[in-house]
């Protein structure tokens, strides 16, 4: 189960930190992260982002467990990229993708989900004079961070079911199951969402 989401109490200067400061730096680290070129500038934002995440009490071990399908997806798009762009290009994207992950995963881990929606309803609330729902888009906003660990759980269960039945290595025992089970999972959630009125 990834950790994205998952609030882990502490009394760290990073859970002291405001919500809105903690979503403005991140908003911010992105830029940067994003902005950035180079494999060097990669290598120190993944180190930032992993000292950042152990100062956060998750844990290297934990840490690890929570990120290793993450690890794994860089690892191909590393060598797609090796193969495609050369080696520089690879660490850039692939420590890109860690350290923007890793850093949003501190954010969820030492701040409340509902202290993070409460800052976007009100960081939001100005352009209600623009048709702009806020608590939509806070519930948006929810939705997709439990969509990820929600759909690596479904993707966890659906390899235990494929190993079970000897088919662990046929991508399509793994595949196609997983994006039947994801899809019914969305569709279920959006029914509960219209059965209580807030898709009208």
């Amino acid at each position: 189960m990834s950790l994205l989401g998952l609030h882990q109490p502490g009394t760290t200067w990073l859970h002291r930190l405001p919500a809105a400061a903690k979503l403005g730096g991140l908003l911010a680290a992105g830029i940067v992260v994003v902005a950035a070129r180079g494999p060097v500038s990669g290598v120190v934002a993944l180190a930032v982002a992993v000292g950042l995440a152990v100062w956060s009490g998750a844990g290297l071990r934990v840490l690890f467990r929570a990120v290793r399908l993450l690890v794994l997806l860089a690892a191909v798009l590393a060598a797609y990229n090796i193969w495609q762009r050369g080696w520089e290009r690879a660490v850039e994207v692939s420590t890109d993708l860690l350290a923007l992950v890793l850093l949003a995963t501190v954010m969820t881990v030492t701040t409340p989900i509902d202290e993070v929606l409460d800052t976007i309803t009100r960081a939001l609330g100005p352009l209600r004079r623009f048709g702009v729902d806020p608590e939509r888009v806070a519930l948006a906003f929810a939705l997709m961070i439990r969509a990820v660990p929600t759909t690596l759980d479904l993707a966890r269960q659906t390899g235990d079911a494929a190993r079970a039945r000897g088919l662990e290595r046929d991508p399509r025992a793994r595949l196609v199951p997983l994006v039947i089970r994801s899809v019914a999972h969305a569709r279920a959630t959006g029914e509960a969402l219209d059965a209580r009125g807030i898709a009208d």
